[in-house]
């Protein structure tokens, strides 16, 4: 993979990798607090936390906004998730990767000073795996988009999604340190779509087109 490859290139080194682990840590969490999707429904003229779904995320920004604005956030979500694993994956190792993705996802769910806006996590999920395993990314976008289009759902499609990703790590072989923060990502972004698992209980669950 392209940040193994950077590792161990030797242009990363740094001996003093445990006194650096948490601080990895915590720049992932920062960096998923990067406000893209408010910053691109400024630029288009919404504000994503107050219409639609309320949610700052691509499906409701295609909602609110349209179709490329949608794909800058989504690109900007995941780029999240991706930058922020493959952070830990340079200076460190797979599980420090893995724990630097899963602060990004926090980040992006409770972002710090404005926890009342943040997103669902399910792009920057699935970024965290792209940038962990090419082969578990890509089973979660796939069932995500497969699900999608089933449903016609974003937010049932997230729910397929999330729940098979620890499946999908599991199977490759991964530690079990690493899958446990995988479950525990997935847990979190399940949580957080509570009020998607109200609508769909009570059949409200509006349809993404």
């Amino acid at each position: 993979m392209f940040f193994g490859y950077l590792r161990g290139s030797g242009l990363f080194h740094y001996d003093g990798r445990v006194d650096w682990e948490w601080v990895l840590v915590l720049v992932g969490y920062l960096w998923g607090t990067f406000p893209g999707a408010l910053l691109v429904g400024r630029y288009t003229g919404h504000d994503p936390t107050r219409e639609g779904s309320k949610n700052p995320g691509a499906s409701n920004v295609y909602r609110v906004a349209g179709r490329w604005p949608a794909a800058w956030v989504l690109l900007s979500d995941v780029g999240k998730g991706f930058i922020a694993a493959g952070i830990g994956l340079i200076f460190a190792d797979q599980l420090v990767g893995a724990a630097c993705g899963a602060a990004a996802v926090v980040g992006h769910i409770v972002p710090l000073g404005r926890y009342r806006e943040g997103g669902k996590g399910v792009a920057t999920f699935g970024g965290m795996l792209l940038a962990l395993t090419r082969v578990g990314g890509v089973i979660l976008i796939g069932v995500w988009a497969v699900a999608l289009a089933v449903t016609k759902r974003a937010g049932a499609a997230s729910l397929v999604a999330v729940a098979a990703a620890p499946a999908a790590v599991a199977i490759q072989g991964w530690p079990a340190p690493e899958v446990l923060v995988v479950i525990g990502v997935a847990v979190v972004v399940l949580a957080r779509h509570h009020e998607n698992i109200r609508r769909m209980w009570k059949r409200e669950e509006p349809a993404l087109w």
